[in-house]
């Protein structure tokens, strides 16, 4: 899905190769921290979190540049931990925000940015429990998300660029399966890997 996702934002920026363009694919660790609920600590592990971006440069100054994007990470599975046998055994996640990231000192050779954007949270719950007994929540939760983070543009080779980058996609709960929790979950993946640029750069 993430390749398909890919291919499909290179094939559009190459029919428009004169405008300014940047795609981001890269790969990253998604975790969340501890929450507490009636039934005791919940936690979710770490997983791989594969991510596609598209920015589009709509402003550019001598001391910064602005560009609206779309960001698109997906998950497999997290584990969940948890005291409570009942409380579902794992998730699957998808995350497609749309956002605003802000670069400094675009001429410079390491470019730091920040972002911020907000959009669709999709959780998959397992089928089962922790002690892999039917599990009552519903197989998918959808949710709103709030996205903010950072990170630095590098240059590689021509026109492609190295990114590193934190991002945190502070959400509603998945469906742990369990009462008493309180609060929205955040979801923090570093990550890295490379950024294709098509048209002027600066």
């Amino acid at each position: 899905m993430v390749l398909r996702f890919g291919a499909l934002l290179l094939t559009a920026a190459g029919v428009a190769a004169a405008q300014n363009h940047e795609i981001g694919l890269s790969l990253g660790r998604l975790s969340g921290p501890a929450r507490s609920s009636s039934v005791g600590s919940i936690s979710l592990s770490g997983g791989i979190a594969l991510q596609a971006n598209y920015g589009h440069r709509l402003l550019s100054r001598r001391h910064f540049s602005v560009l609206p994007e779309v960001h698109f990470l997906a998950n497999g599975l997290r584990e969940i931990s948890a005291r409570d046998s009942g409380v579902t055994r794992d998730v699957a996640t998808l995350y497609v925000t749309p956002g605003v990231r802000v670069k400094f000192a675009p001429s410079a050779k390491v470019t730091p940015y920040a972002v911020v954007g907000g959009g669709y949270a999709l959780y998959e719950q397992s089928h089962f429990t922790v002690s892999n007994m039917p599990n009552a929540a519903p197989r998918f939760t959808h949710r709103g998300t709030f996205l903010f983070g950072g990170g630095v543009d590098a240059p590689l080779w021509r026109w492609i660029g190295l990114r590193l980058e934190v991002r945190d996609f502070h959400s509603g709960n998945p469906r742990f399966n369990a009462t008493g929790l309180s609060g929205g979950q955040h979801n923090v993946v570093a990550g890295g890997g490379i950024v294709l640029r098509f048209g002027q750069t600066n």
